[in-house]
């Protein structure tokens, strides 16, 4: 298992053989890896090289270290997505082969704040409505979803519907279309409100992507802050050279 030197710095090579033996099944899942001590000398490499290692490999969600416990496998993402087009949460979670569904937590009207005017550019008395749902996959909660959007934009029975969609609701008038989306993504630790929700370890990672919504006349009609767990979703995007 020694690493076999070419002219990459060592700590590269290192990480290759390490993601190698994770997609061979040297090291599962979940599975504990062997100590530094240990895994440095099979590697033939100093501590230091290995800690340089694994702590990219941390960074690329590949492992977690879990302090005064040992450094484990993290589970493969089940979801995985490019975000270049609009697609909905339940599609990415049909694409897997699992059944999508939506826990309704709350739905309540507020008047709008100085934020809200900037992000809609709406009025100062403006109803601005926040819904609250987890989504999930075969039953297991994987996204806590925080969605706001002017009530002129939905219809007046809306909050009856707990599970209708938010993009055929704003669009059921026929006046409004979601035309894009610029979206902000940011990975975060443990979250006290979205990580108990999502039952997730303290350990694991969530990714919270920000998302303002604008229709055909670049007016923003939804903003949505959604906390993807990491070990579930990964996200992508095809970069075109110009």
């Amino acid at each position: 298992m020694t690493i076999k030197t070419d002219s990459r710095h060592l700590y590269l090579q290192v990480i290759d053989r390490l993601k190698e033996d994770i997609e061979k099944g040297v090291f599962k899942e979940k599975e504990k890896l062997p100590s530094e001590f240990e895994l440095s000398k099979r590697l033939g490499v100093s501590r230091a090289t290995l800690r340089e290692a694994l702590r990219l490999l941390e960074e690329e969600n590949i492992i977690v270290r879990r302090h005064g416990v040992g450094t484990f496998v993290n589970p493969r993402p089940v979801f995985t997505s490019g975000i270049e087009h609009l697609s909905s949460i339940s599609s990415m979670i049909q694409n897997a082969g699992m059944e999508p569904g939506t826990n309704y937590l709350s739905s309540f009207g507020l008047p709008s704040t100085e934020e809200d005017v900037k992000r809609f550019h709406c009025e100062d008395d403006e109803t601005i409505i926040t819904i609250e749902r987890v989504r999930t996959a075969n039953g297991e909660p994987v996204v806590y979803c925080i969605d706001q959007v002017p009530s002129k934009y939905l219809p007046s029975d809306f909050s009856s519907r707990k599970d209708s969609s938010i993009f055929s609701a704003i669009e059921e008038s026929g006046n409004v279309h979601v035309a894009y989306a610029v979206t902000f993504i940011d990975p975060v630790g443990y979250h006290n409100q979205a990580s108990p929700i999502l039952e997730c370890e303290p350990e694991t990672a969530l990714l919270v992507l920000k998302q303002l919504h604008y229709d055909d006349n670049d007016q923003v009609v939804l903003y949505s802050k959604n906390y993807f767990r990491a070990d579930k979703f990964s996200f992508h995007v095809v970069r075109k050279r110009v």
